[in-house]
């Protein structure tokens, strides 16, 4: 049994994270931590990382804080090369941060299509580009991306999110077959996972929204940040070292009707 728990391990191993400072992110920080792993940990809000970053030296690990806007494609080279320099290498990425806001398709505009295919693929091509040279040097890498489960879904009111996160599945697979056999990389798509953000939008719309949700879900519960966390730790630790260009989906088998309001048919002007 010692052995098997070990292959969890992520003792000795160096991650970045992005989307660090709340949620899923952090969970993932502190949960690398507790299996042996320091990291650096990148976000917008420093207040938060720091918050975040403390809770990693609770566990007896190493913690860099990089606050900054992933957007920027030049912060993304600091990121990497502080990571590096501060921490001695680097053998996990996860490209957790990501986001678009969807609107109807008559009102979508090629500008928001843009920025968030920017956020949601571009940011981690190009983080995944600048990290593959120091991944390669340690022989066991891994890089998860956090998707979406709506990414590999098609469902209306969900048009730039679903697009751009389905696009982000495609990535994962393409980086995993040119940077095998050293490099895994492999993607998390979320469910419906109690974050600040879900919890916010949920209370707007009162309890029955949640209760709806929940009845559309056969595990009958909305995921926890730690339930991502654990996966992304699967994927980054030896127990996945078979597995690779894979989408694991973790949303407690929710049905495609988990959202409750439908939008209406279009009509002819």
């Amino acid at each position: 049994m010692s052995d098997l728990a070990e292959q969890f391990r992520l003792t000795g191993r160096v991650a970045l994270i992005t989307g660090a400072g709340k949620g899923i992110g952090a969970a993932i920080a502190t949960t690398f931590a507790a299996a042996g792993a320091d990291v650096a940990l990148t976000a917008r809000t420093a207040s938060d990382l720091e918050a975040v970053a403390d809770a990693v030296r609770e566990h007896g690990r190493r913690a860099l804080v990089l606050p900054g806007d992933v957007n920027d494609l030049e912060f993304l080279r600091d990121v990497v090369d502080r990571t590096v320099a501060e921490l001695g290498g680097l053998d996990i990425l996860v490209n957790n941060a990501g986001g678009s806001v969807s609107r109807p398709f008559l009102d979508t505009t090629v500008e928001q299509l843009a920025k968030s295919f920017h956020f949601n693929v571009l940011v981690p091509f190009e983080l995944s580009r600048l990290a593959a040279p120091h991944l390669l040097k340690r022989g066991n890498a891994a890089i998860i991306n956090i998707g979406s489960v709506v990414g590999e879904l098609a469902v209306r009111g969900q048009f730039t999110h679903s697009l751009t996160k389905s696009a982000e599945g495609q990535l994962t697979r393409l980086m995993a077959v040119e940077l095998s056999p050293r490099i895994r990389v492999n993607a998390v798509l979320p469910g419906a996972i109690e974050t600040d953000a879900l919890r916010g939008w949920l209370e707007r719309f009162g309890p029955e929204v949640r209760e709806h949700m929940i009845s559309q879900t056969a595990m009958r519960r909305n995921g926890l940040p730690q339930d991502i966390a654990n996966a992304v730790l699967y994927l980054a630790s030896d127990a996945s070292s078979f597995v690779t260009g894979k989408l694991l989906v973790v949303d407690g088998a929710a049905s495609t009707g988990l959202l409750p309001r439908e939008m209406p048919d279009l009509t002819a002007p």
